[in-house]
């Protein structure tokens, strides 16, 4: 009898689509908290959405990136079991809030996440929880150096666009951490995009046109490194990305457990092979996406939907009508608040 292989394969057409009705339901619970100031229930109202609308998925999926161990998390935790365990085996990658401050406080940039690769391709991020990253998108690709200075990148950036570097914008996360980074990028005359949550939109911003982003650096999570090398390869930009400890304790643990914290990643190192599927939702408007609309009949939502093996890269306008969804049970999140239900239109 014929082996079946059970491989991502075709079906990653139908799991890209699928995997934007799971960021779109997350999104629509999100974003019924947006402004309230609560990021922790923004938060949990997305996992709630999304764990329910991954569970009738045909796939044999593992989560590899979520929420936290088991102890932390009782849903989307690392090593959970998702979809109804038929072929294709898929590593998950999952923030089903990218940008919880963002959402709580009603401010830009904030998405829904998921992505989705074949089994056992994911980088295990252990006790690294953090690295220092580069993103660029497909012109810079070939010319950008991770490890030399800045202010050698932003030129390099700015020849392969055509300009100069004062019309590079570099997107970095307002902490701390990045005093120096911000003072050379400064002194070399780009220009700077401040992001107060959010690095894999930041990092996604570079490799998209007309986002206004040219260049993503700075420090930022593992995790969110795994996810956006899921982004990088449908949209041929690069990522590339170096661990870096917060403490003597995590880098003891990092070198125990035979991470090299000299080793500069890259995308295909953070996600191996050429079958990535990467979904995002706007929560909030931003320069990715627009946010969550919602009125009395139901909501409109603006998702992404990115496939590596063809390198299509969909932008989906959907409506949704609160009367005719029929499993309230995923969306209790949303039920709280309006006592309607949700459903995808069409």
């Amino acid at each position: 009898m014929m082996t079946q292989h059970h491989d991502l394969g075709d079906s990653d057409r139908n799991l890209a689509l699928e995997m934007v009705r799971v960021t779109e339901a997350a999104a629509m619970a999100a974003a019924r908290r947006m402004g309230l100031g609560d990021k922790e229930a923004a938060d949990q109202a997305a996992v709630d959405a999304m764990r329910g609308t991954l569970d009738g998925i045909a796939m044999d999926g593992t989560v590899v990136i979520g929420e936290g161990e088991k102890d932390e998390a009782p849903m989307l935790y690392n090593g959970e079991r998702i979809g109804d365990g038929s072929p294709p085996g898929v590593d998950i990658a999952v923030d089903p809030v990218e940008g919880t401050t963002l959402t709580a406080k009603g401010l830009p940039n904030a998405l829904a996440v998921i992505a989705l690769a074949e089994r056992g391709s994911m980088f295990d991020p252990g006790p690294c929880m953090y690295m220092d990253k580069l993103a660029v998108g497909p012109l810079a690709a070939e010319v950008v150096d991770f490890e030399a200075p800045i202010d050698e990148n932003l030129r390099r950036v700015a020849k392969a666009k055509g300009g100069r570097v004062g019309d590079v914008t570099v997107s970095v996360l307002d902490r701390p951490r990045h005093e120096q980074l911000v003072a050379d990028i400064r002194e070399a005359g780009a220009r700077i995009v401040f992001l107060i949550d959010g690095d894999v939109a930041g990092a996604i911003m570079a490799a998209r046109p007309q986002t206004g982003v040219d260049i993503s650096v700075g420090t930022g999570g593992t995790p969110e490194g795994v996810i956006t090398a899921c982004a990088m390869k449908c949209l041929g930009g690069v990522l590339y990305g170096r661990l870096s400890p917060r403490d003597d304790t995590e880098r003891h643990q990092a070198l125990e457990g035979g991470y090299d914290l000299d080793r500069v990643l890259s995308q295909d190192d953070l996600v191996r092979g050429d079958r990535a599927i990467f979904a995002a939702t706007g929560i909030t408007d931003g320069a990715l996406l627009r946010g969550v609309r919602f009125s009395g009949r139901g909501a409109t939502t603006q998702s992404l939907s990115m496939r590596s093996s063809s390198g299509t890269v969909r932008t989906l306008d959907a409506e949704h009508t609160f009367h005719k969804f029929n499993t309230i049970a995923r969306f209790a999140a949303l039920d709280e608040l309006d006592h309607d239900t949700v459903a995808e239109q069409g």
